[in-house]
C-alpha cells in the first residue's frame, strides 16, 4: 500500500461510507467566557485602551458631536466611500461621496477615505467585527481605500470577549475582524503599515445623547 493510499484510507474512515456525514464529537468549551465583570463603561474603556494600543485612533463623541468629528477626519478627503445603506446621518461636505454597491477594486484605490459601522467590538482584544451589513457594505470598501474610520455604538455594540462576540455572530456571513491598522513586519521585526488594508484606522466611540 503506498502513502497515499494509507492516507485516504484513514480520510475513509474518519468521514464514515458515502452519504454519512463526519461524526461530531464533543467538544469541552469550560473556559471563561469572560475575564472579570465590567461595567458597561468599563467595557468602553478597556476596548479604547486596547485600540489605541494597536495603534488605531480613538474619538469619544455622541450622537450630537459625531458629524463634527467626521468633517474634522476628512477636511481633506477628495472622496468618501460610504456603505449603501450607513445608518447614520451624515454626508461629506466638498467630499465626492461613493455609495454604488458595484464600486471596483480600481476605482476604491483612488478613494480616500471608507466610512462604515460595525456588528459589534470586542474590548478584550480591541477587535472590530464587520459582517457585511447594511451599514458596512462589501469587505472589499474596507480594504482598498488608505483611510478607515468606523463608528462603535457604546456601549450596545461592545461586547468582553470573543467568546461572547462568536454567540452574537452569523458564521454564514463574510465576517471581518479589524485589530487596529493593516501591519506586517520582516524578519528583523520592522512594521510596515498598510499592507494589507487601511494605513489608518480612526474609531468614533459613539454614545447616546446626553449619556
Amino acid at each position: 500500500m503506498s502513502s497515499k493510499d494509507r492516507i485516504l484510507s484513514r480520510i475513509r474512515r474518519a468521514v464514515g461510507p458515502p452519504g454519512a456525514g463526519p461524526a461530531e464529537a464533543a467538544i469541552p468549551r469550560d473556559y471563561l467566557p469572560v475575564h472579570g465583570t465590567r461595567t458597561p463603561r468599563q467595557r468602553t474603556d478597556l476596548l479604547a485602551a486596547n485600540l489605541t494600543e494597536y495603534r488605531a485612533r480613538v474619538h469619544r463623541t455622541d450622537e450630537h458631536g459625531y458629524r463634527e468629528v467626521l468633517d474634522a477626519l476628512l477636511a481633506d478627503a477628495r472622496t468618501v466611500q460610504l456603505p449603501p445603506e450607513p445608518g447614520f446621518d451624515w454626508r461629506p461636505g466638498p467630499a465626492t461621496t461613493c455609495t454604488s454597491a458595484h464600486t471596483s477594486a480600481r476605482d476604491l484605490d483612488r478613494v480616500d477615505a471608507v466610512v462604515t459601522g460595525c456588528a459589534l467590538a470586542i474590548a478584550e482584544t480591541g477587535t472590530l467585527v464587520l459582517d457585511g451589513g447594511p451599514g458596512q457594505g462589501r469587505r472589499l470598501i474596507t480594504l482598498v481605500p488608505d483611510h478607515h474610520i468606523c463608528l462603535v455604538r457604546v456601549p450596545a455594540q461592545v461586547v468582553d470577549s470573543v467568546p461572547q462576540a462568536l454567540r452574537l455572530l452569523d458564521p454564514a456571513r463574510p465576517l471581518t475582524w479589524i485589530s487596529g491598522p493593516s501591519a506586517t513586519s520582516d524578519i528583523e521585526l520592522d512594521r510596515v503599515e498598510g499592507v494589507h488594508g487601511p494605513r489608518r484606522l480612526d474609531v468614533l466611540l459613539v454614545a447616546p445623547a446626553g449619556g
